[in-house]
């Protein structure tokens, strides 16, 4: 199999000009500085350092602009990832959610070398929505815990567990982290209608004026809150350390669940955010580059002290709606990153907690298509049940698990409904009728025709059994119409082997007519036919009553000998 490796950037660059530069370059800098904010808040929210956070956003922005498959495409940490990563660190350590991140990246490098892009569009849209639901409820309910200043030193991850810590702890509210949390939580809800009469907002990210206007009011009122110098000595402003993080082979086998949840959700948020980004440029992504840009994106950095990196949606969308159009705003947007960790870093020590917990429930709630839920009313059972199922499974449980039960519930539901769109009805021959030898003495048909509809699978393969029912008569010679049958399974033709087998032992011939090309080619394979004989088969339903007309003689001369 020939791999393709052919990132965006190398079309971009022939003709490009100074003028798209300048675009690109405006574009990558209001991106960088709105990834600023929401990488460290991202990190903390994780349970990881702001640190960790910036460095993802560098590294995962410039490999995923370098080497993606999207010619818009802002990587870096996301929301979504909050809750898988905050879980891995609670339960394995960061060491070991470095180890997950790197798995994970090898599993999208694969998925993208062996072109499986196109694969990740057969998960159900009710099964994106409810995750996505979820997650968002997920993150805002891990927040509570700076937005409200509680004193809780270990947030469990699991559901239950962290509902009864937050309700424990509930008498512990720090009213001047909580009045600085609900100021600049209504403030960045209210921002576009601000930004709509005060042309001055207009140019900036809501997340980044907040986080100015939040860590200035906590320094001029000396409010007692905590900040990130207080509780992650600030942000080194230097290189951070390269290097693996320390594994063991006892740590491997722990470690590949979770990064097949990194890696999943890693590909859907990636290629979801791309084909928003398609619609928003009329442009076409590589799904498959895009994989790989992901996977080496994951693998490298951890490297540099990072975790786990996707596209991002809201970047990306920001990147379009201020001009970039090819990956140098990208690679832009990672080098604003990477200048403001060795220029001002230090400035990060005063930036508190309760700013960057109201910014990310902000993105919690933006994040979630609530609506949906509305709408459900309009939609099938099914559909209700898978999306239902899935949000209650990610808030109260596991994504991967809400992710496999809304899976296994979607391909329940297809195949049931599917089953139901397989028909097979008898035809009535009413002028082939009139002939008495067609006829036994008790008037029932020594002929009966039968049209198959739809797809003669695993799931609907029960209902050659009407033929055989004693109900339907004796026929000596039984026509299958498949003319409208469009797909058959390996379970379908064994159900098809079966019916001839026992239409034998009855003394019954069988005839095929109206042959697709699917169904036919899988009959030829398998020597179906050839039991059958070449000249049972038949083109169409007139030539099959012919054929019966040839065959009943005989058998009537037999019976009669």
């Amino acid at each position: 199999m020939k791999i393709a490796f052919h990132p965006k950037l190398l079309d971009c660059l022939p003709g490009y000009n100074r003028a798209q530069f300048g675009k690109d370059f405006a574009a990558g800098i209001t991106v960088g500085v709105l990834a600023l904010p929401l990488a460290m808040a991202f990190a903390i929210a994780s349970g990881c350092s702001p640190t960790a956070g910036i460095w993802t956003a560098i590294v995962a922005g410039l490999i995923t602009a370098a080497l993606g498959g999207s010619r818009v495409q802002i990587g870096g940490p996301t929301g979504a990832f909050i809750p898988i990563v905050y879980g891995i660190v609670a339960a394995h350590g960061f060491a070991n959610l470095l180890g997950a991140t790197m798995l994970a990246g090898a599993m999208l490098l694969a998925m993208g070398l062996a072109r499986m892009g196109q694969l990740i569009r057969f998960i159900p849209v009710s099964v994106v929505i409810g995750f996505t639901n979820g997650i968002a409820v997920v993150i805002f309910m891990a927040q509570i815990k700076d937005f409200f200043g509680l004193r809780i030193d270990n947030l469990p991850a699991e559901f239950f567990a962290r509902i009864n810590t937050l309700a424990a702890h509930a008498s512990t509210v720090d009213l001047p982290t909580l009045g600085l949390s609900v100021a600049c939580f209504v403030f960045l809800l209210s921002y576009n209608r601000l930004a709509s009469r005060f042309a001055l907002l207009r140019r900036a990210p809501g997340p980044l004026v907040v986080l100015i206007a939040g860590t200035l009011a906590a320094y001029a009122l000396s409010l007692p809150v905590e900040t990130i110098g207080s509780r992650f000595n600030g942000i080194p402003q230097e290189l951070p350390a390269f290097g693996l993080p320390a594994l063991s082979i006892h740590d491997f086998g722990k470690l590949i669940s979770p990064a097949i949840t990194i890696a999943l959700l890693g590909a859907i948020e990636s290629l979801l955010s791309a084909r928003v980004a398609d619609s928003q440029i009329d442009d076409r992504h590589d799904p498959n580059q895009e994989l790989i840009a992901q996977g080496l994106s994951n693998i490298a950095a951890p490297l540099f002290g990072g975790f786990a990196a996707t596209g991002a949606i809201a970047r990306t969308t920001t990147n379009v709606r201020t001009g970039g159009r090819t990956p140098i705003a990208g690679i832009i947007h990672a080098a604003v990153l990477l200048g403001v960790v060795l220029v001002a870093a230090p400035l990060a020590a005063y930036v508190p907690l309760a700013t960057l917990s109201a910014i990310v429930m902000v993105v919690a709630i933006n994040m979630g298509e609530w609506h949906e839920f509305r709408e459900l009313r309009r939609f099938s059972w099914n559909y209700r049940a898978i999306l239902l199922s899935t949000f209650f499974v990610t808030v109260l449980f596991d994504l991967t698990i809400a992710v496999e039960l809304g899976m296994v519930l979607s391909s329940l539901f297809f195949i049931y409904r599917m089953s139901e769109l397989t028909r097979i009805e008898r035809l009535p021959l009413r002028e082939e009728a009139n002939e008495p030898h067609l006829r036994y003495p008790d008037g029932s048909m020594r002929v009966a025709a039968w049209q198959l509809f739809g797809s003669l699978f695993f799931g609907a393969v029960n209902k050659l059994e009407e033929l055989l029912d004693p109900r339907e008569g004796h026929p000596e010679v039984v026509i299958l119409d498949m003319s409208r049958l469009i797909q058959l399974d390996t379970t379908g033709l064994e159900g098809l082997e079966n019916l001839l087998d026992k239409l034998g032992k009855r003394g019954c011939r069988l005839l095929v007519c109206g042959l697709n090309a699917q169904p036919a080619s899988l009959l030829q394979r398998a020597g179906f036919i050839e039991h059958l004989g070449d000249s049972h088969v038949c083109a169409d339903l007139t030539q099959a009553l012919a054929k019966a007309h040839l065959l009943l003689p005989n058998l009537f001369a037999e019976d009669e000998l």
